[in-house]
This record gives structure tokens, C-alpha cells and sequence, in this order.
């Protein structure tokens, strides 16, 4: 049945026992260029209490536009491919799509909830409303963060 009790239990074998190190908030960044969306999702999940997911966006284009930290509060993986791009847009139907970002294996996240540095949780559609029509693009962070 299952279930787990002292006479069922089994006494765990010391020598296969492998300590983790502290969780440092840095682990927390998303990195479209190494990592899936579904690594990511399982990351955004799995970090959802402490230290949280987040990635580096640049809203609008041209000289001198500072990069936003973002945090990923929710998300979902697409089944489907794109080609890979930087460029983070919100899915055709507007009302229920989050922000979709291609990973460089070209599968797709979809980003259902977001928090601008600074900002309170908002859903995707109330973030590209405050966009005013410019571009997004997620950062790498490496060089531009």
C-alpha cells in the first residue's frame, strides 16, 4: 500500500549521504542562452519562495536604456518551437498568453507573472500595457547586466 512506518522504514546508509551547499540568490537567474524552458520553469517553481527567479530586460531600443531587473513569478512551458530571438512578446491571445521568451534551444517559455524591480506582481497583459508599444528584450546578463 505504500505506506511508510517503522517496520517498513529502511535505515538510511551513511556513506551515500552528499551534503548541498547554501542556496545563494545569485542561482535564481534564468539564462535562456544555457538553460530550457523547462529547466527554467522547474527553476521558477522550485525557487518560488527563496531567492526567486529573475532575468535582466531591455525595455525599448537605443543608446543609453538601462537594463530592468524582472522577477519570474509564474510561468508554464510551451509545447511548441520557435526560432531562437531575444526579443520577449506576448502570445496572440492577448487576454490569457503570458510573455513568451525562446530559449536558445529554441523552446518556449511562457512568463504568466512578472514584478519589475520596484514594482508590485502584475500578469503579462498589464505589463505590455505599460510598455507603450516598445520592444523587450532579455539580457544575457553576463556582459549587460
Amino acid at each position: 500500500d505504500g505506506e511508510i512506518t517503522m517496520v517498513t522504514a529502511t535505515v538510511q546508509d551513511e556513506s551515500l549521504v552528499a551534503e548541498a551547499g547554501m542556496i545563494d540568490s545569485s542561482e535564481g537567474q534564468l539564462w535562456p542562452t544555457k538553460m530550457s524552458a523547462l529547466e527554467m520553469h522547474n527553476r521558477v517553481r522550485g525557487f518560488s519562495m527563496w531567492p526567486g527567479t529573475f532575468l535582466y530586460f531591455q525595455i525599448g531600443d537605443g543608446e543609453g536604456v538601462e537594463p530592468t531587473k524582472v522577477k519570474v513569478v509564474e510561468s508554464r512551458v510551451l509545447d511548441e518551437t520557435a526560432e531562437p530571438t531575444d526579443i520577449i512578446e506576448i502570445g496572440p491571445n492577448k487576454k490569457k498568453d503570458g510573455l513568451r521568451l525562446v530559449c536558445a534551444d529554441g523552446s518556449v517559455l511562457e512568463m504568466l507573472k512578472v514584478q519589475p524591480a520596484t514594482k508590485k506582481v502584475m500578469d503579462a497583459k498589464s505589463f505590455v500595457n505599460g510598455l507603450q508599444g516598445r520592444t523587450v528584450r532579455w539580457l544575457s546578463g553576463e556582459e549587460d547586466a
